[in-house]
């Protein structure tokens, strides 16, 4: 929206208003026989200009038959608006087909072409192994006596040789 208030408000209305004839308002039947959603509708700073965003469930035959009818619409459209407005200056009403259904629809089959690219490495990793020696070091069988650090073993006894431990620096 445009950010001022009484902008935002009167987008609100417009928005309704515009719905609400689209649904019960008008007998022009390119719009009655289609399914139309207004979508969103903003307005300028100077609350001169409404711009509406509307989608058709349909083909593009359908989409084109409901754009002509809105525009021949647009002016009982516009006095509605005022009428339910009571404002000065009815903005002026333009009419702009949403993008949102295409991008939603192009997301869907980009959300789906990465499942299968994922279905298939993970069957191709079922069976697997990994390149190589399963242990690279070579380090061979591991028993549990030499699992203890060196010197664990005298940890115990304590400081050797009279040492008492501390600074070994000399």
């Amino acid at each position: 929206m445009s950010g001022s208030a009484r902008a935002d408000n009167l987008a609100k209305l417009i928005r309704e208003v515009v719905a609400q004839k689209i649904q019960r308002g008008i007998k022009d039947p390119r719009i009655k026989n289609h399914q139309v959603t207004v979508t969103d509708t903003r307005v300028t700073g100077d609350l001169r200009e409404s711009t509406v965003f509307y989608t058709v469930y349909g083909d593009d035959s359908a989409r084109a038959e409901v754009a002509a009818g809105l525009e021949s619409a647009r002016g009982m459209l516009r006095t509605e608006v005022g009428r339910a407005a009571g404002i000065k200056h009815t903005p002026s009403l333009a009419f702009v087909p949403d993008a949102l259904p295409e991008n939603a629809r192009a997301m869907e089959e980009l959300f789906d072409a990465a499942r299968a690219r994922d279905a298939k490495l993970r069957e191709e990793a079922e069976g697997a192994q990994y390149a190589g020696d399963p242990d690279p070091y070579g380090r061979g069988p591991v028993d549990e006596e030499d699992d203890a650090p060196e010197g664990a073993d005298r940890a115990d006894e304590g400081p050797a040789g009279g040492e008492r431990g501390g600074d070994t620096a000399r």
